[in-house]
């Protein structure tokens, strides 16, 4: 959730002490219920977010003198972010890339690592490590190789993603995730309660948005377009039975139509088939969230990429 203050003053003190000032009393009547920390303060300046006199500043120490208005803006989710204890770590090697061209290259994602890097600056992240890894493939190079991020997966889940190489292709790869043009399918599991059987078939098509306030953990749900729903639709075939930590359960193949937050995830909890794991839409306990993005397929410059993903479970 973005969130932007404006602030004027004709003071003369320093900007990161202007804004332990005024930041924190602005966050609460705005319903964010967190504690800004020095440090998180300074961080919000170095990494851009502030400006004074409509001008980035990136210095905390920088003098605020006569009549200036400072703007902050910031998305509060990643700034409030704590490090979760199951992140894990990952280093992208030769076994991890799927494919991997002069243009793009994919990756097959674990579960419980995050794809980009969050406002603390500290937490590893898929997008650091694909960086890292193009380097040592050309240690000649002076600065880093470029790594653009045209779409995410959830931090919890698994599976092929894809980043480019090269800016010229970035227009070309964002038109096609934009429109949807296409084929993106994941794997779920789900816990086996007797409504589904083998080669089954269903699609599910709802309006559906954030439900939680923007103080809270992030969740989406039914939303009627009326209240600023948005249209989505996914398929689901069911691939077979399988036990997973114990319990008996579904494999699901899910095709993405569209691709709101946490589509499939909402997608199943309305039908009363929570993923294993996702306990922020009434799934059971487990070591992780089963969703898995196995498949990527579209065509770039009469090219045609088809990327399947490995999976454990």
């Amino acid at each position: 959730m973005i969130q932007k203050f404006t602030f004027n003053t004709d003071k003369n003190c320093r900007l990161d002490e202007f804004l332990r000032q005024k930041l924190p009393d602005q966050l609460q009547k705005s319903n964010e219920n967190n504690t800004v920390s020095n440090s998180k303060i300074r961080r919000l300046i170095v990494s851009g977010f502030v400006s004074v006199n409509s001008k980035p500043v990136t210095r905390p120490a920088f003098e605020l003198r006569g009549k200036s208005v400072v703007i902050v803006s910031f998305d509060s989710e990643k700034f409030f972010y704590e490090k979760k204890p199951d992140d894990v770590v990952f280093e992208v090697t030769g076994d991890a890339v799927l494919y991997e061209d002069e243009n793009l290259i994919f990756i097959n994602k674990p579960a419980n690592f995050p794809v980009e890097q969050t406002i603390t600056g500290n937490r590893a992240n898929l997008h650091d490590a694909v960086v890292d890894y193009l380097w040592k493939k050309n240690p000649a190079l002076r600065n880093p190789p470029y790594v653009g991020i045209m779409h995410r997966l959830d931090r919890t889940t698994s599976g092929v993603i894809v980043f480019t190489k090269n800016r010229t292709v970035n227009k070309s790869i964002s038109e096609i995730f934009q429109s949807h043009n296409l084929i993106k399918k994941y794997l779920a599991v789900v816990k086996d309660d007797g409504k589904l059987s083998d080669g089954e078939n269903f699609t599910v098509e709802m309006f559906m948005g954030r439900i939680t306030g923007k103080s809270q953990q992030g969740k989406w749900g039914k939303l009627s377009e009326t209240r600023g729903g948005q249209y989505s639709k996914t398929c689901f075939r069911v691939l077979r039975n399988l036990t997973v930590e114990g319990c008996k359960s579904l494999l699901l193949e899910c095709t993405l139509f569209t691709g709101r937050t946490h589509q499939i995830r909402v997608h199943l909890a309305e039908q009363g088939l929570s993923i294993l794991g996702d306990e922020l839409y009434g799934g059971i306990p487990a070591s992780r969230i089963f969703l898995h993005s196995k498949k990527l397929a579209f065509t770039l410059e009469k090219k045609q990429y088809d990327v399947e993903s490995r999976f454990d479970f």
